[in-house]
C-alpha cells in the first residue's frame, strides 16, 4: 500500500518548523490521525522542537483535532520545545476560548507575530 499524501505543508526557517494544513476541514478521524503522526515525526527529529502551526486555510476543526493538538503540545513540552498557533479563524478561536485551550496554547493573530515570539 502506498503512503498517504501529506495533509501538511511544512517548511523550516532558522530552526523553526512552520506547518500549514492543506485541508480546509479537519474533521475526518483518519486525516487527523495522519496529521498527528506527521507532526510527531517532525517533533521526534528535533532536539528542542520549535513549531508554528498556521490555521490560515482551516474553516472547521473537530474535537478530535483539538485532542491531537493537546497531545502535540505535551510532546513538544516534554522535549523542552515551543509551540505557537497562528492565523486562527475567529469562529475556531471561539472554540479555543470556550474550552479554555487559549490558556494552554500560545495563540497569535498571524504567523509573523508568532515567529517573533520564539525565544
Amino acid at each position: 500500500m502506498a503512503p498517504a499524501a501529506s495533509r501538511l505543508r511544512v517548511e523550516e526557517h532558522q530552526g523553526i518548523v512552520r506547518i500549514e494544513f492543506i485541508d480546509r476541514n479537519i474533521l475526518d478521524e483518519a486525516n487527523i490521525q495522519q496529521i498527528g503522526d506527521e507532526i510527531s515525526e517532525i517533533i521526534d527529529t528535533q532536539p528542542q522542537p520549535k513549531l508554528l502551526i498556521s490555521f490560515r486555510n482551516v474553516d472547521h476543526l473537530s474535537s478530535a483535532a483539538l485532542g491531537t493538538l493537546i497531545t502535540i503540545n505535551h510532546k513538544i513540552r516534554g522535549k523542552d520545545g515551543q509551540l505557537r498557533l497562528a492565523d486562527i479563524d475567529p469562529q475556531i478561536h471561539e472554540i479555543f476560548v470556550i474550552t479554555k485551550l487559549n490558556k494552554l496554547f500560545h495563540i497569535h493573530d498571524n504567523s509573523e507575530h508568532a515567529l517573533e515570539s520564539f525565544s
